[in-house]
């Protein structure tokens, strides 16, 4: 299964707490048809049917996870060293 890099799921998550507290569901249609991209798009990247399973799969990898994590930007692998040379 394909993993999000963790900024991409804390900015999901970010935005679907945000449009809840701001009450998107009961709003404009607007609002609702965001938070419903956004529910979608949070079970997508954690590979969940439900935004509450997607939003507790989402913070559980980011427990420890570094939001700036930049290891995807890296223009190259370091090199192994060869054991027994």
């Amino acid at each position: 299964m394909l993993m999000a890099h963790p900024a991409v799921l804390k900015d999901l998550i970010t935005q679907y707490e945000t449009l809840t507290l701001l009450g998107a569901e009961d709003s404009t249609p607007g609002a609702q048809q965001r938070l419903a991209d956004i529910s979608y798009t949070l079970c997508v990247a954690t590979g969940t049917r439900d935004v509450d399973m997607a939003l507790i799969a989402a913070r559980h990898r980011l427990s420890g996870a570094r939001p700036e994590d930049d290891s995807l930007l890296q223009d190259s692998v370091p090199a192994v060293a060869a054991s027994g040379a």
